[in-house]
C-alpha cells in the first residue's frame, strides 16, 4: 500500500503565508497547477494546455525553493525576461506569498535561524555572508526550510499516527519505507480495504491546517504497481 501526500509543500505554503487566493484554490478543490497556469497566462482553466500546466508546476515548486529568474529560465527553457514576467504574475496572484517569502528572509537575518511550524530550527549564520553566492543560498534556505521542514514534520507525525491506528485495529502490517511525502506498507490482502481507510484518515487528520491535507492511496503487488 502506497500513501502519498498530494502537494503537501504548497499546502503548507498556503497555511503559513495565509494567502487568501491560495487557500481558496485548495478549499475549492482546484488543481493548483492548472489554477496557477490560468492566472499566469491570463486564460480560463479550460484553456490551459499540458505545456502551460507543466510550466506552472515548475513555477509553483520554484517559488518554494526560492528560485530566481535565472534558474527558472533554465528550468523552463525560456528567456530570463520571460521568467521574470512569470514570477511577477505569480506574486500578483498570490501577494501574501511574496510577503511571506520576504518575512522569512528578514526573520533569518534578525535571528540567524528559521523554524518549522512545529518549532524545529535550522541555524543560518551565513545569511550575513559578504559572499553574495553564500548569502543568496542562505536566503533560499530561509524560505525553503519552514516549508519543506514542516512537510517533513507532518510526514513523521503521520507515520506515528498510521502505525498506532493500524495496531489498534489489529491490522497485520509492516511499515517499510518513507520516501519524501510517501509511506509504503505491506498489508494482508484480506485487510487492505480497512487499512486504506485507516491510513488515509490518519494522514489527512494528523494536523489541522487552513487547507485540507490530501492523501492518494495506491495498492499493488509491489511499489511500482501501487504508485501507478
Amino acid at each position: 500500500l502506497s500513501a502519498d501526500y498530494s502537494q503537501i509543500e504548497i499546502r503548507v505554503l498556503a497555511h503559513m503565508s495565509e494567502d487568501d487566493n491560495l487557500i481558496r484554490d485548495f478549499l475549492e478543490g482546484k488543481d493548483i497547477h492548472t489554477r496557477t497556469a490560468a492566472k499566469i497566462f491570463g486564460v480560463t482553466e479550460d484553456k490551459v494546455t499540458k505545456e502551460m500546466r507543466r510550466q506552472a508546476k515548475t513555477i509553483n515548486f520554484g517559488i518554494l525553493y526560492g528560485m530566481g529568474s535565472y534558474s527558472l529560465s533554465r528550468e523552463l527553457n525560456v528567456s530570463q525576461k520571460e521568467a521574470e514576467k512569470f514570477i511577477k504574475k505569480y506574486f500578483e496572484s498570490y501577494e501574501k506569498v511574496k510577503e511571506f517569502r520576504d518575512s522569512m528572509i528578514e526573520f533569518a537575518r534578525k535571528n540567524k535561524y528559521v523554524k518549522t511550524l512545529f518549532g524545529r530550527k535550522r541555524y543560518l549564520y551565513e545569511i550575513d555572508s559578504p559572499d553574495h553566492l553564500v548569502r543568496n543560498n542562505a536566503e533560499r534556505i530561509a524560505l525553503n526550510t519552514p516549508l519543506q521542514g514542516t512537510s517533513a514534520d507532518i510526514v513523521k507525525l503521520s507515520m506515528i499516527s498510521v502505525y498506532n491506528n493500524l495496531q489498534k485495529s489489529n491490522i497485520d502490517f509492516k511499515m517499510l519505507l518513507q520516501v519524501h511525502d510517501e509511506i509504503l506498507l505491506e498489508i494482508r490482502d484480506y485487510q487492505i480495504d480497512t487499512a486504506k481507510k485507516i491510513v488515509k484518515e490518519s494522514m489527512e487528520n494528523v494536523v489541522k491546517l487552513k487547507v485540507p491535507l490530501e492523501v492518494k492511496i495506491g495498492v499493488g503487488k509491489n511499489w511500482y504497481e501501487s504508485s501507478l
